[in-house]
Formats: structure tokens, sequence, C-alpha cells
């Protein structure tokens, strides 16, 4: 999904892979041969993919080295199981002997059944979706019409359409009337669709924005040793003169009511004057129940407030059964409560800050819920992240490309403020205008401009019946080629 060290995407290597899986699913003799190659290629993908998994579970988690490897691959091969499925859907759809484009377009569906289910069922986990790849590639125009899954199914339709019927063979043999017209009508095409904003270009108020990177270790967090985060944070905080300033995910890791006397305090008078706002990452504990929240302060009024949704299993809340995982790993984790999917954002100087947490924003449907009250639509995304957990690897890269890709989705920019990286500014059309360099401390000045045009095609869609037409789509695209055989004379 991207490039180590440079986080260049890999839109040509993922089509490639999935070309040679269209490859190999279309000559396998059985639909079980298929279930397992399918299973294979998902489980050495996945794990090619989220390996830095080891490195929490192992240098933080304190597992064994055979244990946590056996962790990863075991979560990767369950995982893979919705590719199997896949696998076995296109090997029976093969067995019907259908036409080669019916043949594409099954592919592509079981490729987004199994992508699909990957990111809604249990827990959901989509961190590798095939689409992510594409974020500067030919397919990235299609991300606010159809999304990531949307973008991940046609590259794979495309890989089958080359191996069911080569170029040569199908190119048309038309006249040269033909081509004149089929040239114009692509023309016309072409000049009615958004090819990079489907909102009209507005020259929106520049934001001043300084984001925070700590570059805290993260056993420090969590062993007492914290007063220097407390002091980092407290001193890059109070001296922000103007702007909004925004702190990595619990960059203060105490709830408020166990942060030194007087320190809250000075925070909330500094932001309480003065044209200066703050988002600020840190744990709270209310009525009994804790919250990995954001907390914004903006003028002499209370606090904004947002609490996560989307919680990670195992680090904030532990999925039945497996309490006897988490009891062998020496990390505090705990059970924290879920905020609501449709939360409001913050309003200040004429913008919308919408916060998202973590691996929040690998989940666009349920952002997508933000737009239903157009008076709070999110004019710029604020993703606070520490990935910390997964040490200097590509998991900080991946990130930022589903941030990327966020962005094109929802038409809208991504500031991202992180505790190790990628700490950056991203623009409506997915470009990274600025990036601090990944693990070390730094402070990120620059502008963004929060866009006020309508919500994408991808949004209406997605906001109103969430994933489900893409579900329908591809069952449909796997059930209408045998029904229209029966219907054949």
């Amino acid at each position: 999904m991207a490039w180590p060290g440079s986080g260049q995407p890999q839109g040509l290597a993922q089509w490639m892979a999935m070309l040679v899986m269209a490859w190999l699913f279309d000559r396998v003799p059985t639909a079980r041969r298929a279930a397992w190659l399918g299973w294979v290629f998902a489980t050495v993908g996945l794990c090619s993919t989220v390996w830095w998994l080891f490195i929490s579970l192992h240098r933080y988690g304190n597992l064994p080295v055979w244990l946590a490897i056996v962790a990863v691959v075991s979560l990767c091969g369950a995982l893979s199981l919705y590719w199997a499925g896949a696998g076995y859907l296109y090997g029976r759809c093969r067995e019907r002997d259908l036409g080669w484009g019916w043949r594409a377009l099954a592919f592509g569906a079981c490729v987004m059944l199994a992508e699909l289910a990957r990111a809604q069922w249990f827990t959901g986990f989509p961190w590798g979706v095939g689409g992510y790849a594409h974020v500067d590639s030919v397919l990235a125009w299609t991300a606010p019409w159809v999304g990531v899954y949307g973008m991940g199914a046609l590259s794979a339709v495309l890989a089958m359409l080359v191996v069911v019927r080569r170029p040569l063979q199908w190119w048309p043999r038309w006249s040269w009337q033909q081509w004149t017209s089929a040239l114009a009508l692509s023309l016309l095409v072409a000049l009615a669709l958004p090819w990079s904003s489907p909102s009209p270009e507005v020259r929106e108020q520049a934001l001043s924005v300084r984001l925070l990177q700590g570059n805290v270790p993260q056993d420090a967090k969590f062993e007492g040793r914290r007063a220097w985060a407390l002091t980092w944070y407290g001193q890059a905080l109070t001296g922000t003169e103007q702007g909004l300033v925004v702190t990595p995910e619990t960059a203060l890791p105490f709830v408020q009511q166990q942060l030194p006397a007087g320190y809250w305090e000075a925070l909330t008078a500094h932001f309480s004057q003065g044209n200066r706002a703050a988002m600020i990452g840190l744990p709270l504990h209310d009525l009994g129940v804790s919250t990995n929240s954001v907390l914004g302060l903006a003028g002499p009024v209370p606090p904004y407030r947002y609490d996560k949704h989307h919680l990670v299993p195992f680090g904030e809340f532990i999925p039945p059964l497996f309490q006897w995982f988490t009891r062998m790993m020496n990390i505090p984790l705990g059970e924290f409560g879920r905020g609501r999917v449709d939360a409001p954002a913050m309003a200040w100087q004429g913008q919308r800050l919408a916060p998202m947490i973590c691996y929040e924003d690998l989940f666009g449907e349920e952002l997508a819920q933000r737009f239903r009250d157009p008076a709070q639509a999110p004019t710029v995304w604020v993703n606070l992240s520490n990935i910390a957990w997964f040490g200097d690897t590509v998991a900080v890269d991946q990130h930022l490309q589903i941030s990327r890709l966020r962005a094109l989705e929802f038409d809208r920019p991504v500031i991202r403020a992180t505790n190790t990286g990628a700490t950056a500014i991203i623009d409506a059309q997915g470009r990274v205008t600025h990036r601090l360099p990944a693990y070390q401390e730094g402070v990120l000045e620059g502008e963004v401009r929060g866009r006020q045009g309508p919500p994408t095609p991808y949004v209406r869609w997605v906001g109103e019946w969430g994933l489900a037409p893409l579900w329908l789509l591809a069952v449909a695209l796997l059930w209408l080629p045998g029904r229209i055989r029966r219907r054949a004379p």
C-alpha cells in the first residue's frame, strides 16, 4: 500500500498482484482449490502489510517472540477466510461458463465482498484494502463516487479483463465514423466528470494551524516517566499565540482529575482569550466510564468534547472469550466507552473541525454520518493519532495514505497530529502540502483551507445507506448471470 521510507503508494504493484491472483483464480480446476488459493494469497498479503503488529505484542506487550508471531499470523489467517470465500464464489461462477465480461465483473464482485466483510464483520479491520494503493493512480478520480472499496473492485475487474481477454483480442475493429463518435462521447463524459474535485472551487479563508508531534517513547507514557510529555505539550500549547493547535491522541496521558494542580486551569485560561484554539487528546473518566477523547478549547465557553466511537479491539475493549490473551500482555488495557457516531464538529473561525481518533479514519462509512445535518457537516477533518505502538515501520506511511484517500472521498482537507508521524496537512485533493519528518519531536506550522461545498456523491449515498449499496451490487453481479442464462432460449 505504501513504500517504506518514501511512503509512495504502490498502485501498480497492487494491480500486478491482483493480475496474478486473477490469472490463478481463472485457471484452478475447482472452487475448493480457488478457496485455498484465495486464503493463501490473502494471508501472505496481510502478513506483509500488518506485520508491525508484532512490535506492539512483543516489544510493548512482552509476549514471547514465537507467541507474537503466532498471534499475527493467526489474525491474518482468520481475516483471510473472507478471501477464501471469495475464491470459492468465483470458482462456482467460473463453473457456469460465463462470458468474459461477466467473469471480470464476478471477480470484482468477489473481491469487493471479501473486503467489505473484512471491513464490517465483527470489529472490522479494513487496514490495507486494495483501493488505498491507488490514491495516486488513475483510479483516484473515482474515489468521490465509489469510495475505497469501489476502487479496489475496479482494480480487480481491470485485472481479470486482461486475463480473460487479452487487449489485442477484443480491440474493436470499427470504422473511422464509429471511432470518431466514440471519441466525441468520451470527451463529453470526461468534461462532465469532476476529475479533481466534485464541488466547485471556492477560495476559503485560510486557517493557521500548529500540529504537535512529541515523539514520546511509548513505554515512557505508561511507566511513570510522563512528566516530560506533560511539560513539552504544556509549553507548546501555551506558546500558541494565534490559530489552531492540535495535539496527538492521548498526548496528556492522565485523566483530567489526575493532571498536576493548575495544569488544566492554565490551558483553559490561555485559550479563553485571543484568536486561538486547541484540540487536545486525553483520556476522560466520567460517571464510571472511561473514554478516549478530544477536548476543544476556544474562547470563554465550555470545552468542546469528542469521544472516540470506533474502538480498537484488545487496546480499548476486550473482545469476548479473549480475556486470557490480554492477561498475557503487559499493556495497560481498559474497557472504554463509545462516543456518538454522528458527533457534532467543533465550530471555530467559520470552520467546522471534525476530530477522528487514530484508525477511525479507516471507516469512511461511519464518518459520513456526520454529514447528515448540513449545519454540522465538517469542513476540515482533524486526525489525532498515536501509532508509536508499531515502532519505526511502514505503518506510519500506510496511515498517511488512508487519510489522503479520506480527503479524496469527502472533498475535505485533513490535518494530522501524531505522536511519531505522519504529522501532516492534506488538502481536499488528497495532496500532502506540509509534513514533519517522522520519529522526531517538532511542531508543524501551516495553513489549511476548509471546504464548504456540497458533499460528494460518495458521501451522499454512503451517509444515507452505508455500504449496503456495494453489498447489493456485488450480490447482483454474482446472481444475474445465472438468472439471465436460465431465461435464455
